[in-house]
């Protein structure tokens, strides 16, 4: 179906928009009201639109759409599918990190655990709890308290004797039949329930009332039990500062912006009191046209998709999609849920703090780095006499033996350390026998066409490990690219030495190389980010050779295929295991036919091996 039909045949109901570029990717998702009348808003003049939809307009070359009931449905889909296909010019919260949460299982016989994932799975979840090990004391708590079972069994009463944590009193032991019934268990949870909801006043006297029932019917030693649980209550109450309290949870918001740069900051408040704090970056948002209302919407959307749920949300402002949020949040919640935008009082100056937080951890994340990284990075840009200061560096190396199994290692570092997120591992897929030049043109091509086409940061700095071949090859591959302005820099070994570089090649400047000096910080990170490359290169190389070799051992074995060597390989991991192995053995994994040839296979190498042994 051609765009302009699609866009007639748009319906007016609320529901969700994903745009797609020329390539089928997402590249942004978005909600709507009426889904005919905003769509069509991405098709008309771009005249009055800012900065970064004017660009998505100018990427867009198709849609799908999901109609949905109402606007609530609308805001919750979205965030799930932002967090799913990540699309290029939406706001994406990168930190998934979530708090400690207590969950009541929903069981016959239920158990308390610690969780960080908020499920739809019936069970009772409470927190988070700020700092984190407050949950695991409390969860000691409750099982020391009402005993309440840790075992993953299934209960069906139907064992003969308990084990050893009901004779220690951390179990009620609901296992053996004659030890717990399934009400007395309900009862010991409901407890454990009002606790964690905070109600402490009425558990205890819950507890005494139970305390007297036994009393007056002379069952002295349960009426001590709950008499002396009625203390530990009454005693916790005091002191109590678990995350559950119903009416004083509060979150606030904070953020600090300069350019591309965008420094979060999210303060808890737990009982009038500020006990936990997170905070998350953004390094590629928009220059032009940013817009701030947008950006809380899309954050919050997202945060609270999965976290804990407060009865209070302070912004530092307004935004559109403020009062439909509220409604999702609150139906999520169970109770009002209010988002806040304080003017002024004590709330406006909670903000105010907050903001002035994120501001210092945007200068400490994105200004300031540590002085005396920041001092050899600046050597190192004086030493090479490049133009940028390199401060993302990225670096390549081949690895091959003869040119069997050709494999390139690429390793990033960020302000003097190392991001592995950036690593890669490819297999040289156009070049046939040992040519590294032509490998490390396919390398660099593949890794720097695959940035453009996604649209990522470029780094400031590359190393190639190699002299002017490698470098000259690597220079075509950004000039294809028409990346010529990064600098290159080869890594220069002397003959028969793999581990030392003997000086650096500027491209551009092979006429001038510069000397290595390893007692030098500068050189010593430029050693560093070598040796990383070089491991990196190697380990895949070597993983690729032992499959290789996994394989071309076992394909002369009958009914070992592609699929039972994978198996195989994943399961025991060696052919040298493999050889020591018996059917009974390999039978789970191979069936028992293809067992007694793989046994049969090395049985009948090893009485070749001790022939030839014998001969000589």
């Amino acid at each position: 179906m051609q765009l302009a039909e699609k866009l007639k045949n748009l319906p007016t109901k609320p529901g969700v928009y994903l745009h797609k570029n020329e390539k089928g990717k997402i590249i942004y998702i978005g909600k709507a009201k009426n889904l005919r009348n905003r769509v069509r808003q991405y098709f008309q003049s771009s005249k009055h639109k800012d900065y970064k939809t004017k660009r998505l307009m100018e990427r867009i070359r198709d849609f799908e759409f999901i109609v949905v009931d109402n606007e609530v449905e609308a805001l919750v889909l979205e965030a799930n599918l932002v967090k799913k296909h990540k699309p290029r010019y939406n706001v994406f919260l990168k930190d998934d990190k979530q708090y400690s949460h207590l969950k009541i299982t929903k069981e016959d016989f239920p158990k308390a655990v610690i969780t960080r994932k908020l499920l739809k799975d019936g069970a009772k979840y409470y927190g988070p709890f700020l700092p984190g090990n407050l949950a695991r004391k409390t969860l000691n708590l409750i099982n020391r308290t009402f005993q309440l079972r840790t075992c993953t069994i299934e209960i069906d009463g139907r064992l003969p004797r308990p084990c050893l944590e009901y004779h220690l009193k951390r179990c009620l032991g609901p296992c053996v039949k004659s030890l717990c019934t399934q009400e007395e268990y309900e009862e010991a949870v409901s407890d454990a329930i009002l606790l964690l909801d905070g109600k402490n006043k009425e558990l205890a006297a819950e507890l005494e009332e139970r305390m007297w029932h036994f009393a007056e019917k002379e069952n002295y030693e349960i009426a001590a039990k709950y008499r002396d649980l009625s203390k530990t209550v009454i005693a916790l109450e005091g002191n109590q500062k678990m995350a559950t309290t119903p009416d004083r949870d509060v979150d606030i918001f904070g953020f600090y912006k300069k350019r591309r740069s965008l420094a979060l900051q999210l303060f808890t408040m737990r009982e009038g009191k500020i006990i936990g704090r997170r905070e998350f970056f953004w390094e590629d948002l928009e220059d032009r046209g940013f817009d701030s209302s947008e950006f809380l919407s899309e954050v919050l959307s997202q945060y609270y998709s999965t976290d804990y749920v407060p009865l209070e949300i302070s912004v530092p402002q307004d935004f559109d999609d403020r009062k439909i949020l509220e409604k999702a949040l609150t139906e999520r919640r169970g109770r009002r849920v209010r988002i806040l935008v304080p003017q002024r009082g004590e709330k406006r100056r909670m903000i105010e703090l907050v903001e002035t937080n994120a501001k210092i951890r945007y200068e400490q994340r994105f200004r300031v780095l540590k002085p005396k990284m920041e001092k050899v990075l600046g050597e190192l840009q004086e030493t090479l006499e490049i133009a940028r200061f390199p401060k993302v560096i990225e670096s390549f190396d081949i690895s091959n033996i003869q040119g069997a199994e050709n494999v390139a290692g690429i390793v990033a570092y960020e302000n003097g350390k190392s991001n592995r997120s950036e690593y890669r591992r490819y297999k040289i897929k156009t070049v046939d026998g040992q040519d590294d030049f032509a490998s490390m043109n396919e390398a660099v091509f593949r890794r720097y066409r695959r940035k453009l086409e996604e649209e990522q940061p470029l780094p400031d700095l590359i190393f190639i490990d190699g002299g002017k071949g490698q470098l000259t090859a690597a220079a075509a591959a950004m000039r294809d690219l028409d990346l010529e302005a990064i600098p290159l820099v080869g890594l220069v070994k002397p003959p028969r030495k793999h581990n030392e570089i003997s000086h650096l090649l500027v491209f551009g400047r092979e006429h001038e190389p510069v000397p290595f000096d390893p007692t030098s910080p500068v050189f010593r990170l430029v050693q560093e980010i070598r040796d990383e490359t070089h491991r990196v290169a190697i380990q895949y190389h070597r993983k690729r050779r032992e499959m290789r070799d996994f394989s071309s051992e076992l394909e002369a074995i009958p009914g070992v295929g592609p699929t039972r060597r994978r198996r195989l390989l994943k399961t025991f991991g060696s052919i040298e295991r493999i050889a020591q192995l018996s059917i009974n053995d390999l039978k789970p994994v191979v069936g028992n036919t293809t067992a007694h040839e793989i046994v049969g296979h090395f049985e009948k190498q090893r009485e070749i091996a001790g022939k030839a042994d014998a001969d000589n």
